[in-house]
């Protein structure tokens, strides 16, 4: 049976999150809401969690997951970023924004596109997800949490409780989230391409 925490989505209770950073970082699955979407991680470096992902979602092994990051700082971790991207990435971060990019050493090879060797990122602009980063200090393995046959992400965290609450181990209830995914934009050859038309304005990648 999964945990269910309500938490304020202006104010996190510190106590909370800390809990919920505690459940990732030993190996649990965690749905929290995100500024596009309820979304479903698990810690950066754990395959079995992984796993437990692709199961619930019933996802193959080419479907690329995204490292959420609670900043600019983390990307360039994990992402080779030119000075042209980057103020492209500045001005548009946080927000409903996945970036497809060509990925460095750090990125575990199970999120790396096969042959582009490339990562989506995203650095979200939600309170919970942000409060949720910090504590943890790295990013999370993260997808959106649309159900096998489903079309849209599931948006009522009660209903995402009776859906998951044997397949989980937290469902964070931070209200109603929406229903659009991310814009999602590849930035690996400078030249943006968007990829999906989602919740972000594309204004900013359009010539």
């Amino acid at each position: 049976m999964s945990q269910f925490f309500q938490i304020h989505p202006d104010n996190p209770q510190l106590r909370l999150i800390r809990q919920a950073a505690d459940i990732i970082r030993s190996g649990g699955v965690v749905v929290y809401p995100t500024d596009s979407a309820y979304a479903i991680g698990c810690h950066i470096g754990d395959k079995n969690a992984l796993d437990r992902i692709r199961r619930i979602r019933k996802l193959d092994a080419r479907h690329n997951f995204t490292l959420v990051c609670r900043d600019l700082s983390e990307i360039a971790t994990y992402a080779r970023v030119n000075n042209t991207v980057y103020r492209l990435l500045k001005h548009c971060t946080p927000g409903p924004y996945t970036f497809i990019l060509q990925a460095t050493s750090e990125v575990p090879r199970r999120l790396l596109h096969s042959k582009r060797k490339t990562v989506g990122l995203r650095v979200p602009e939600n309170n919970i997800a942000q409060a949720l980063l910090t504590d943890l200090d790295e990013p999370m393995m993260s997808v959106t949490l649309i159900m096998p046959g489903d079309e849209y992400p599931l948006i009522d965290p009660y209903d995402i409780r009776e859906t998951l609450q044997h397949d989980v181990d937290l469902v964070i209830d931070g209200g109603y989230c929406g229903m659009e995914p991310t814009t999602v934009i590849d930035l690996v050859d400078e030249t943006p391409l968007v990829i999906r038309a989602g919740k972000g304005d594309i204004a900013p990648f359009e010539d």
